[in-house]
């Protein structure tokens, strides 16, 4: 067999769902960089810089768990749409968390907050679920 006919075509599912955790990840990066100071934090016209360890440790562990999510997304491993349905709620739940509790504005966490529910919404959708092999009410 050639090549070609052992690849296997990439579901236009998981291509989406890959860019979206890129993103993701990417944001990541950007509080990461916030956190140690080296980017600001923007407030309208003011700018603030701050550094904070621990945040930065913890949105660099989550930067990393992003992009290592992409990676699986794109190979198309059934066990990534599991961990992204996973990450993807962890994630609103924390910014909800802080909606709640008034540690941030909605501006604060309203890119995170939306990204993150749109890959929760796409990933549970019918058709994502069976791109990747894991369709729960599939009979065996």
């Amino acid at each position: 067999m050639t090549d070609q006919a052992m690849t296997k075509k990439r579901p236009f599912v998981a291509t989406v769902l890959a860019i979206a955790a890129g993103i993701a990840g990417v944001l990541a990066v950007v509080h990461t960089l916030q956190a140690l100071g080296i980017l600001p934090y923007v407030i309208g016209p003011i700018k603030v810089r701050s550094f904070d360890l621990w945040y930065a440790f913890m949105w660099g562990l989550m930067a990393w768990v992003w992009l290592w999510l992409t990676q699986m997304l794109w190979r198309v491993e059934p066990s990534a749409w599991l961990f992204l349905a996973a990450i993807s709620t962890l994630n609103l739940v924390i910014a909800g968390t802080y909606l709640v509790f008034n540690e941030a504005t909605w501006s604060d966490v309203s890119v995170s907050f939306i990204l993150n529910a749109l890959i929760l919404i796409y990933c549970l959708l019918p058709g994502t679920k069976r791109a990747f092999g894991v369709d729960m009410w599939q009979k065996s």
